[in-house]
């Protein structure tokens, strides 16, 4: 389904059902066989009807995947951020091997190689910081200094470039040497404002970001034919599109770090509304790098630091949710669906999230640790929800445990449509047997 040329005149919901569709129907894919072809359309529509608080024909399984694929091939994880060919090799397998009914992305697992080649700070990866066969663990720190509100604010490109860049990428230290770039403003300021490009160690930067750009660009073509021959031979539509932050974890995670963001919290609530509102347009503008017509509609939002354990539900009313919640309802304006990963838990967040302002059926909610029946109880109805199923279980669980679990949950949750079952946290390791038993009792279930 072509998109409509009316498209800008249709209603956020008009343009949410215009979305799926095309997903449904997918725009831009062809697949080989007609076999595959059907399986992708019955797994998206029966994802689309619970996002739409719909009953499927059958309640779908996701797996959220971590680094398991690998482990379950013989691979470690650096294979999986190191070596395309075995990266592809795991990701097939893993899927054709357990067949959910929707396709995790190679993208997943971004290339070792540019990391170190950028010497990024914010993170340690398989090899690189951490052992070879232990997923990825960030390392924050204070990019963001606590009297640097203001200059981020002010101008947060120029920030980016000449302050946070050079502190979290050691490859471009010496960019804090560069002038603004607003700075070039007549003739006379010209050569003055090319002189550090000039500098030897200031041409390296670039260098580097060049050979980092080549990587980038072959990893991504490669890692584009193997999702796309999951989806085209074994019908599993990718249901994760975009992506997008809550503006409060952008600089909570990104900048600030948690430990300072817990201090700012009672010494800077002045700064970070104002920063978190200086964010809004970047992660409204963020997911549709990642969107092409046809792709799946929705926005993933891992959320961080506005869990229970993280603030009050007065901090939580104040400096997290309404900057967040102005970043949603632009989405939802344009048809995107909030994809919204809840970790930790919202066991006291329930009846802020259900927020009046936010439209019935646009948003996405998947839990890691909250009481999912209480998240029926506040959502059904008006949101789709998923998660809970503890990934924990899927290694040190017996099949019995697991099927009974995913049972209840069912029993618990699916009656009435809006839910699909998902494990509450990425699986790094799993019992083969046990990730059989969760898959095939979900599809079995009536």
């Amino acid at each position: 389904m072509p998109k409509p040329e009316n498209f800008e005149s249709l209603t956020p919901d008009q343009k949410r059902q215009a979305r799926l569709d095309a997903w449904i129907n997918h725009e831009g894919i062809e697949f080989k066989d007609p076999g595959a072809e059907n399986s992708y359309r019955e797994r998206a529509r029966l994802f689309a009807d619970v996002f739409q608080m719909k009953k499927p024909a059958r309640v779908p399984v996701a797996i959220a995947t971590g680094f398991a694929p690998f482990h379950y091939a013989g691979y470690s994880c650096k294979d999986a951020m190191y070596d395309t060919d075995k990266l592809g090799k795991a990701m097939k397998k893993f899927h054709v091997d357990f067949m959910p009914d929707t396709a995790a992305s190679a993208g997943l697992y971004v290339p070792g190689q540019v990391l170190e080649l950028l010497d990024y700070k914010l993170y340690h990866w398989p090899g690189h910081g951490v052992p070879e066969n232990t997923s990825y663990q960030c390392a924050e720190a204070e990019f963001m200094k606590a009297d640097e509100y203001g200059a981020y604010m002010s101008d947060p490109s120029d920030y980016f470039i000449r302050t946070y860049l050079p502190r979290v990428m050691g490859a471009l230290g010496p960019w804090k040497e560069l002038p603004p770039f607003t700075d070039l403003l007549e003739l006379p300021f010209i050569p003055w404002g090319m002189l550090p490009f000039g500098l030897p160690h200031i041409q390296e930067t670039f260098k580097k970001l060049m050979k980092a750009g080549e990587l980038s660009l072959e990893w991504a073509g490669k890692v584009a034919a193997i999702d796309n021959d999951i989806v085209t031979s074994l019908g599993l539509p990718v249901y994760q599109g975009g992506f997008s932050k809550a503006p409060y974890d952008v600089i909570g995670d990104t900048l600030r770090g948690t430990r300072a963001m817990m201090l700012d919290t009672f010494r800077r609530k002045k700064e970070i509304i104002e920063a978190a509102e200086r964010i809004v347009p970047f992660m409204v503008r963020m997911p549709y790098g990642a969107y092409r017509w046809g792709s799946s509609p929705t926005v993933f939002f891992p959320l961080h630091k506005g869990a229970d354990s993280f603030m009050s539900p007065k901090v939580f009313k104040e400096l997290y949710w309404p900057s967040f919640k102005a970043v949603m309802l632009e989405l939802i304006k344009d048809g995107m669906i909030p994809f919204l990963f809840v970790e930790g838990s919202y066991n006291q967040r329930l009846d802020l999230i259900t927020d009046p302002d936010i439209p019935a059926g646009s948003t996405i909610w998947y839990f890691d640790k909250t009481d999912m029946k209480e998240v029926k109880k506040h959502l059904e109805g008006w949101a789709c929800f998923s998660g809970n199923f503890p990934s924990s279980l899927l290694k040190t669980g017996t099949v019995d445990q697991v099927k009974e679990h995913c049972t209840q949950l069912l029993d618990d949750l699916a009656g009435n449509g809006g839910y699909y079952m998902v494990n509450g946290a990425v699986l790094d390791e799993m019992n083969p047997e046990n990730l059989h038993a969760y898959v095939e009792t979900v599809k079995s279930y009536r």
